[in-house]
């Protein structure tokens, strides 16, 4: 493991990384961030699948997984997230914000989701998941480049400028076919949603199911100009 001290040193590390481990496999590029981060590293996961989780779990058994509790989530996602940990070798740390989903109706009116979707993300995905990696040097995610044109240009290792942290992107190359046979491969839990109509799954109140020819993440805050929540 490789003791870096500086902002500057792991930023040279990450870029190097990202054009290093294109083509690399998943789990070598999280063997990689072992390597170099020992338990400095964390998963942060939605809980749509279980694909990274399982892959990090390979890596290094009971590993920390992240799921933001947003107080808005659907009662599969919950119910995924507890399968989860009792099936794989993980950790599962329940991030939740400041306030309740009461408290912030208080602070800022009801259905800030509804008025401004940007501020009730920050306050209940953002600044959450920014207080919970101070405790780590790099964080995983489940981000794929086939997603959305905002994630084409994605790379497997990337700097994390406002955190300033390494970025682990393992399946950014993954294609959903690459997904769906992981998926089958290794037996690996699944959102229920995603076989009732759902292609993305975020908060209830901000995702529905798609329509006929719709892209994966159409669902997600449909009506308005929002495509990202700003964790990425």
């Amino acid at each position: 493991m490789v003791a870096l001290s500086t902002r500057d040193e792991l930023k040279t590390l990450a870029e190097q990384a990202g054009h290093d481990l294109e083509g690399a496999s998943a789990v070598e590029i999280l063997t990689w961030a072992d390597e170099q981060f020992g338990p400095g590293w964390a998963v942060a996961s939605s809980m749509a699948d279980a694909v990274v989780p399982s892959l990090a779990a390979k890596v290094r058994p009971g590993v920390d997984i992240l799921f933001l509790d947003t107080g808005y989530h659907f009662a599969e996602t919950i119910g995924t997230r507890d399968a989860v940990g009792a099936t794989l070798p993980v950790t599962i740390r329940t991030i939740t914000p400041r306030q309740s989903v009461e408290q912030q109706d208080v602070s800022f009116g009801a259905r800030l989701y509804e008025r401004n979707p940007d501020q009730c993300c920050a306050l209940r995905k953002v600044m959450p998941l920014r207080a919970a990696l101070k405790d780590y040097v790099a964080w995983a995610s489940g981000l794929r480049r086939d997603e959305a044109e905002t994630r084409k240009d994605v790379k497997v290792v990337e700097w994390d400028a406002g955190r300033s942290m390494v970025k682990l992107n393992p399946i950014a190359a993954w294609t959903q076919d690459d997904v769906d046979r992981y998926i089958a491969e290794n037996g690996v839990l699944v959102n229920p949603l995603l076989s009732d109509g759902y292609g993305s799954i975020g908060c209830w109140p901000c995702t529905r199911r798609l329509k006929p020819g719709e892209d994966a993440r159409a669902g997600r805050w449909s009506g308005t100009n929002k495509v990202e929540c700003g964790l990425h």
